[in-house]
């Protein structure tokens, strides 16, 4: 059954009725629905596809229809495609029926649309602000409007910000951050505990905010691939790619095998270095030194290929829109093959010293676990995910080059920071085994790594499944190809949650390693 039959079905199992039913493309359907039947929507698709909110946001439409709209992306493992439920919302009433209430996966995102547009998700029970924060933006001022003009005056001192309160005998908190030992990035974690376990954490993000959605709009798509590319440093190329891809299907790109064989290649490099890295880091954070110090030169090696091939040791200028800058030649493919038999060897000598030693495995067994049904109700993605029994990995659940390679996506069901160690090893394996057949692939490629197409108004999503998870870009351009409206969601936006919920029972002394065992970004999560 293709997706409009599928989708059309289970709308009329509800009876709900539709204004419009779009299928823009293979793997994207819009359905736009009253404001009376929008909840009711979400809530059936979110059931019926078992998925959670991928991604909810706003636009603002006012000048051109009078109203904000409201797209809820859901994804279906049935039809392999994404699932978009519209409300459109009049300017005069800015407000809609939270979803919350019911999904939980929704909640940061309403939290997020209501201080950026000024658009009331009714019922949601925390209004709290997630990056605009108290001290610094007064109240009335929504940046991703239109008409937004950035205030000129700090606001006037207000109350403090309100973390929840965890009371009791002998119940006592600890404040640590926002700003850290180290170069990590900067977020406030409030830890209440009785004795030395955990019983609530919670976290206050947004201290690295740079609006960059707001900076991106009238950009044409050139200038924004750099951005992208600076979104989250360690996801240089995975950012550019699903903003690549978006704007690729507005313009109708049918980009060439070759340039995808090569952002294959690519893509899994910047898995490789970030996946030893992440290794390295959580012997590191139990004090066992020389496979920290042993995964350091591996993920050097990694980066030093990098730049041998690519001019660019964190994968910068290699994307643009409709394929590739920088091709692999025949040199190149010897250079890599040479490179990884020998990183490949490192990576089976680090997984032994981890997996060997009793000590390790004592400090990394059943601590901070993270169970299915939270990860579920959270909307967990990426590498937490798998460790936790979900096995959603985008190069399997859509369509895409990865259906021509032969590749397992790793799973994992204790949701423990040993299950997220044995994720990573699984899949930096599948990333070798990927590029070698990339690169095999390649020596029968047409010479071509970069097309074109016409510079046209649209919307489009991209994704990615990144290193640490699911990146995600919806996109608007105008009638110029500049960019009207560009939402974008990265793994951490769903996965910070998730660590305060992995911590609960450990010792505070294992934060850092439970910390570490999920790896998120500062950056990706504030924008």
């Amino acid at each position: 059954m293709n997706t409009q039959d599928y989708i059309k079905n289970i709308l009329d199992s509800a009876n709900i009725k539709t204004s419009g039913f779009d299928m823009l493309r293979r793997d994207e359907l819009y359905l736009t629905v009253s404001a009376a039947d929008f909840a009711g929507t979400c809530s059936l698709m979110h059931k019926k596809l078992d998925s959670p909110v991928m991604t909810f946001f706003a636009e603002d439409l006012r000048e051109a229809s009078g109203v904000f709209a409201l797209y809820c992306g859901f994804l279906s493992l049935q039809t392999r495609s994404w699932i978009f439920v519209r409300q459109n919302i009049a300017q005069d009433d800015p407000a809609f029926d939270s979803l919350a209430k019911n999904i939980y996966s929704a909640s940061l995102f309403e939290r997020e649309i209501k201080e950026m547009f000024g658009i009331m998700p009714s019922g949601n029970p925390d209004l709290r602000r997630l990056k605009l924060h108290d001290e610094v933006w007064p109240e009335g001022y929504y940046p991703l409007r239109k008409d937004f003009i950035a205030p000129r005056d700090l606001p006037a001192p207000g109350p403090a910000y309100r973390f929840k309160r965890v009371e009791g005998e002998g119940i006592f908190e600890i404040p640590v951050g926002p700003v850290h030992a180290g170069i990590i990035g900067p977020g406030h974690f409030r830890f209440s505990s009785a004795g030395e376990p955990i019983v609530n954490l919670e976290l206050r993000l947004g201290w690295t905010h740079r609006g960059i959605e707001k900076l991106l709009e009238g950009m044409d798509t050139s200038e924004a691939v750099k951005i992208f590319e600076r979104v989250s440093g360690d996801t240089a190329f995975g950012y550019s790619l699903a903003f690549c891809r978006s704007a690729e299907k507005i313009f109708g790109i049918d980009v060439p095998v070759r340039a995808q064989l090569l952002r294959v290649i690519y893509l899994e490099l910047e898995r490789l270095y970030n996946h030893a890295n992440d290794m390295g880091g959580i012997a590191l954070d139990v004090g066992f030194s020389f496979p920290a110090q042993f995964a350091s030169l591996i993920k050097e090696s990694i980066l030093q290929l990098n730049q041998k091939i690519s001019a660019s040791r964190y994968l910068k200028g290699i994307n643009a829109v409709g394929g590739i800058l920088q091709d692999i030649d025949k040199n190149k493919a010897v250079i890599i093959r040479e490179a990884l038999g020998k990183i490949e060897k490192d990576i089976c000598s680090l997984e032994d010293m981890l997996l060997t030693s009793v000590s390790f495995m004592d400090r990394v067994d059943a601590t901070g676990i993270l169970r299915a049904n939270t990860a579920r109700d959270l909307g967990i993605t990426g590498v937490a995910a798998r460790a936790s029994g979900i096995a959603l990995d985008l190069r399997k659940a859509l369509p895409g080059i990865y259906d021509t390679l032969s590749f397992a996506a790793a799973k994992e069901h204790a949701g423990d920071v040993a299950s997220r160690l044995r994720v990573r090893i699984a899949e930096s394996k599948e990333s070798f085994s990927l590029i070698s057949q990339s690169l095999e692939k390649l020596s029968s490629c047409s010479p071509e790594i970069k097309a074109t197409g016409q510079v046209k108004e649209g919307i489009a999503f991209g994704y990615v499944e990144a290193w640490r998870g699911a990146v995600l870009v919806w996109m608007r351009l105008d009638r110029d190809g500049k960019i009207a409206r560009c939402k974008i969601v990265d793994p951490s936006f769903h996965n910070w949650d998730a660590l305060s919920f992995a911590v609960l029972g450990n010792i505070i002394p294992d934060f850092p390693l439970c910390n570490k065992s999920f790896d998120l970004s500062y950056a990706g999560n504030d924008l």
